[in-house]
């Protein structure tokens, strides 16, 4: 006969002796099995973890990440903080203080001042010990991260557990660390090259604006207009921030168009009006020769700024959604900041009339939901043009 049992016997042959060695052996086995298995979803955690930790995109969305991460890893309700010791904060931080960037609930007040010393003696002892021998160290209850860049800046995590840290535990945590030590040097080198693109656009927006006829700074108005309007919409905070950046892009085809009409001070007649609306198709062939995620938004909101929400816009008739959101989004912030800006050719609008022909032109120029909901921003939008 088949059974699925391993050396099956008679009863014959079954004394008790051999009973218990079997029943041993058994129970061992199946240890075994239990620690392959948790090897397994340990690994699988540890994956997904690192995998959670890199796709941040800024430090204190890392720490949360690591603090977060760390629990699911370990399948452990533990308490803690992740800080930092930037090479940028200690030239200005006395005695080379640690900021908290992250923290669970047991140390959320930390968060107001950013600040370690009101911690308990042995964590403090524990976060210098780990930035004094620049390594991961843990005890019986807690664990000390330690992830340091080329750059020199360093971060911490001191995680506290209610139950023992075995081995299997260390390993993975050292498994995390390594990967994640990794993670974030990779996340500050691309917050730099961010910083170096967005320096980049900044100055071409400044140069653009030299000769136009807008006013100075229109750009950069036009950018936080966007991204009040995406963040009110629900927006990820990273694809605010995107649109925000890509929105300053939105005038660039008019470095294709010629002086004489760009900073004319007065009404353009037919034929350079015309002109003046291949900005539009030039901004957006401009943009496209770049593959960047800014550079590519920017292309479709600098060919579809000028769209209207009827069709009656430019340069392809575009009508409702058809019309991407970030295009017109950028639509209601370009017009908006030139009514409440003054040019060569016209006087300020007040702020009433401005938002007043927002409202008359819902629904034919614009998308009535963002005129709605631009409405509803006005003291966010006082702060913008009161900086």
């Amino acid at each position: 006969k088949n059974y699925d049992i391993n050396d099956y016997k008679e009863k014959t042959d079954l004394t008790r002796r051999k009973l218990i060695t079997v029943f041993y052996a058994g129970l061992r086995a199946y240890r075994d099995l239990m620690r392959i298995e948790h090897a397994r979803q340990g690994l699988r955690r540890s994956i997904e973890a690192i995998a959670e930790v890199y796709d941040s995109h800024n430090l204190r969305s890392f720490a949360s990440a690591v603090l977060e991460q760390v629990n699911f890893l370990l399948n452990l309700n533990g308490e803690g903080l992740c800080a930092s010791h930037l090479a940028a904060y200690t030239a200005n931080s006395a005695n080379g203080r640690i900021k908290v960037l992250a923290a669970t609930q047991a140390y959320s007040q930390l968060m107001e001042d950013e600040q370690v010393s009101n911690l308990p003696a042995e964590v403090q002892v524990a976060l210098q010990r780990t930035l004094l021998e620049k390594i991961s160290h843990h005890g019986e209850y807690y664990y000390a991260g330690y992830f340091r860049t080329k750059a020199g800046s360093e971060s911490m995590i001191y995680m506290q557990f209610p139950e023992p840290i075995n081995d299997m535990a260390r390993e993975l945590l050292e498994i995390f660390s390594s990967n994640v030590a990794i993670s974030y040097d990779a996340l500050l080198l691309r917050a730099d090259t961010e910083r170096a693109r967005r320096a980049t656009i900044s100055i071409l927006g400044g140069a653009i604006e030299k000769r136009n006829s807008q006013p100075s700074l229109h750009l950069q108005r036009v950018g936080k207009l966007a991204g009040l309007l995406a963040s009110n919409l629900g927006q990820r905070e990273r694809d605010v921030e995107l649109l925000q950046v890509a929105a300053s892009l939105h005038d660039v085809g008019k470095a294709c168009v010629p002086d004489s009409i760009v900073t004319k001070p007065g009404p353009l007649d037919a034929h350079e009006w015309e002109i003046m609306k291949t900005h539009a198709r030039e901004g957006h062939t401009l943009l496209s020769q770049s593959a960047s995620p800014v550079h590519a938004l920017g292309a479709t909101i600098a060919l579809e700024h000028h769209e209207h929400w009827d069709g009656s816009g430019y340069p392809n008739g575009l009508r409702g959604e058809a019309i991407s959101q970030a295009g017109r989004i950028v639509a209601v912030a370009d017009v908006l900041d030139s009514l409440l800006s003054a040019s060569c050719y016209k006087q300020a609008w007040p702020m009433a009339d401005a938002l007043q022909y927002l409202r008359d032109h819902a629904g034919s120029q614009f998308d009535p939901a963002l005129v709605t909901l631009l409405l509803d921003c006005t003291p966010e939008i006082d702060k913008i043009y009161a900086a």
